[in-house]
């Protein structure tokens, strides 16, 4: 196990980068590095000795965040931002089928388990839908819509003597 990267190289993190509860003054799920951002590598470790970390200082924020290998590549490498990222649920944009037979329908909810840069065509998604896993190119997949919040109703002064027919 050879770190690919060493002190002062430039490097790209690939994804989000969310606090898993060791970055101090943030909450466990905070954003702490957006995917695409780069910085430099300050320090080299490894975790349970089998994966090697890289200390990381994004000057553009000030943070130095510990990133996994397979988290980072060269900051010059060839780079496509993609709309969504691993974990991330979405919507079946299209019907899929796999030999004539239809395996996911529009709207159907899927879950990012990869995402594939280096595709012909742009970037693409393995993505599970229920009962399969799918390489799906990036405009053939929509956004799970914002969660409805309901609010409770609270009643007026004046609404309380009113009665409510069951």
């Amino acid at each position: 196990m050879r770190p690919e990267f060493d002190y002062g190289d430039a490097v790209r993190v690939t994804r989000n980068v969310r606090d898993d509860g060791t970055y101090p003054g943030m909450d466990v799920g905070d954003l702490l590095v957006r995917r695409g951002s780069i910085g430099n590598v300050v320090g080299i470790g490894t975790f349970l000795q089998d994966q090697i970390i890289y200390s990381v200082h994004f000057l553009d924020i000030d943070r130095i965040i510990g990133c996994r290998a397979e988290e980072v590549i060269p900051a010059d490498a060839p780079w496509k931002p993609s709309r969504f990222e691993s974990r991330e649920k979405v919507i079946a944009g299209r019907s899929f089928a796999l030999r004539g037979a239809v395996v996911a329908e529009k709207g159907t909810l899927g879950e990012i388990i990869k995402v594939v840069r280096d595709m012909p065509g742009g970037v693409h998604y393995n993505v599970s839908f229920p009962g399969y896993m799918l390489c799906i190119p990036e405009d053939s997949l929509e956004p799970l819509p914002p969660p409805v919040v309901r609010r409770p109703m609270t009643l007026s002064a004046d609404d309380e003597d009113d009665e409510v027919a069951a």
